[in-house]
């Protein structure tokens, strides 16, 4: 694996958790909110990553699965990581018995969104080590290049 490729694999790694992190900062902001311009309360959203496949060169084969040590066999090599797309997730939120809220419906129920404090709380702390991870691989490719270029001028 070249620098150029690991630099590549971390960076993609940190903007796919800076966006994962936005999405979540975005359910945050929403907590509360019983009335969007669709219609209805806010819906939770979430980033969905998929790998970035290698291409291998012109009119070369892919590369074949190999078998694991205790069973299984290998994915296909990546190349990083990237945000596919933003998922709404579409499940029920809250009702909260408020009948003098203008949103409430006749039995005086109003329809909250179905974020989850906890869940994104837990979820941004996972998002911001991540990132650090992606952070300090990238530091310790830059530290080996650097010793690569100072071994060469010693030469």
């Amino acid at each position: 694996m070249s620098f150029f490729t690991a630099l590549d694999i971390s960076g993609s790694g940190l903007t796919a958790q800076q966006t994962r992190m936005d999405t979540i900062a975005d359910n945050i902001a929403n907590v509360n909110t019983t009335q969007t311009a669709a219609g209805g309360p806010y819906q939770r959203e979430e980033a969905v990553f998929m790998p970035i496949a290698v291409t291998p060169p012109l009119g070369a084969p892919p590369a074949p699965p190999v078998p694991l040590p205790g069973g299984g066999i290998s994915q296909p090599v990546t190349n990083g990581v990237m945000v596919s797309s933003i998922a709404i997730d579409r499940s029920a939120g809250r009702l909260v018995y408020d009948p003098t809220n203008p949103q409430a419906n006749k039995q005086g129920y109003v329809a909250y969104p179905n974020v989850n404090l906890v869940t994104e709380v837990s979820d941004m702390m996972g998002a911001t080590r991540a990132y650090q991870a992606n952070v300090t691989a990238l530091n310790a490719v830059k530290t080996m290049a650097v010793n690569a270029l100072d071994i060469g001028k010693g030469a």
